[in-house]
């Protein structure tokens, strides 16, 4: 089956939010009560999301108006930018590595702290996207993106994703932070979502793009099928659109050249799939359209600054010391 054959069942948009799979890095249960404040700080490359299960809690990231989280709502952060929380702005801030945490796994950790006053309850996660059209999509969002399962036009089972994520977190048993991942993974995407139909920002850039009915299918294309020997002619044919209209439209919605794109897009996927694979560069090369190791390479250092053997020995040291606690 060709993949134009795909059309019309493949929605551009759709495919980018499929790709919002989280790996989480790291997750706390908080019990909290007045009067407290607990500052985060920043972790690169991550998203980080908040869910207050009892009592409320104000949120303040830099540069924004605090704002007040009841039940029910689900906070994201999705640029992993330090900010705080608390139970009264005029409570001196503590960070969170200077207060005691119980350990309850290597990626899970309870934490209580307050003046014994009226109590708040939280469920707070440190998760990355690995796949480049994930990093893409998150990089566009707000510093700050609030979605409220309760209001009006939401679904109950939101509600009943946020109750069981709150029993999961409180019992953890066996596979329970699978679960919390996975729970997340959907409120992540329906906040988005939510996001994309209310805020104007969501109709222009590569977002924006996506929607294009034509360039939106000529995204999916190169996503589908990176490999494929694309050209600025081949793909034209493919979405109907001349060679010249095609150039302009694409390079003005997505905000660069066609090719560009494709070279950028087959690299950071090249670099996802270091990351987690052991395949011989010369199958990775393969599996990006390119017919030597020795052109992968080249083409991968051009983008990544750096070659795809010390990318994947870089990944792997990440990885044995990923973790978040002090």
């Amino acid at each position: 089956m060709k993949v134009k054959d795909l059309w019309p069942a493949v929605d551009p948009l759709g495919e980018a939010l499929h790709f919002l799979r989280m790996s989480g890095s790291f997750y706390c249960r908080s019990e909290l009560t007045t009067p407290w404040s607990v500052t985060l700080p920043a972790f690169d490359d991550c998203l980080m999301f908040h869910v207050v299960t009892a009592g409320a809690c104000w949120i303040a990231v830099p540069g924004m108006e605090p704002r007040l989280l009841r039940p029910g709502e689900f906070a994201l952060v999705p640029h992993g930018e330090g900010h705080a929380f608390y139970s009264d702005p005029e409570v001196p801030t503590v960070g969170l590595f200077d207060l005691p945490r119980q350990t309850i796994s290597e990626r899970y950790e309870v934490l209580r702290h307050g003046g014994g006053g009226a109590a708040t309850s939280m469920v707070c996660g440190v998760v990355r996207f690995d796949h480049p059209a994930a990093e893409r999509l998150v990089r566009l969002l707000p510093k700050l993106l609030c979605f409220d399962t309760t209001s009006e036009g939401q679904h109950e089972w939101m509600q009943h994703s946020l109750r069981l994520m709150t029993s999961e977190a409180r019992t953890l048993l066996p596979g329970g932070e699978t679960i919390i991942t996975r729970l997340a993974d959907i409120l992540v995407i329906q906040a988005i979502r939510t996001w994309m139909a209310q805020d104007p920002a969501a109709q222009t850039g590569w977002i924006g793009a996506l929607q294009d009915k034509q360039i939106g299918r000529a995204l999916a294309l190169i996503h589908l099928d990176p490999a494929r020997a694309w050209t600025v002619a081949s793909l034209a044919s493919e979405v109907a659109m001349s060679r010249s209209a095609l150039s302009a439209r694409f390079t003005a919605r997505v905000g660069e050249p066609v090719m560009q794109y494709i070279a950028r897009w087959r690299m950071h996927l090249a670099l996802a799939q270091l990351k987690e694979d052991d395949a011989p560069l010369a199958e990775m090369a393969s599996r990006h359209g390119y017919e030597s190791e020795a052109a992968f390479s080249r083409a991968f250092k051009r983008w990544v600054g750096t070659s795809p053997g010390a990318a994947r020995q870089a990944a792997r040291r990440g990885a044995q010391a990923t973790g978040v606690r002090a």
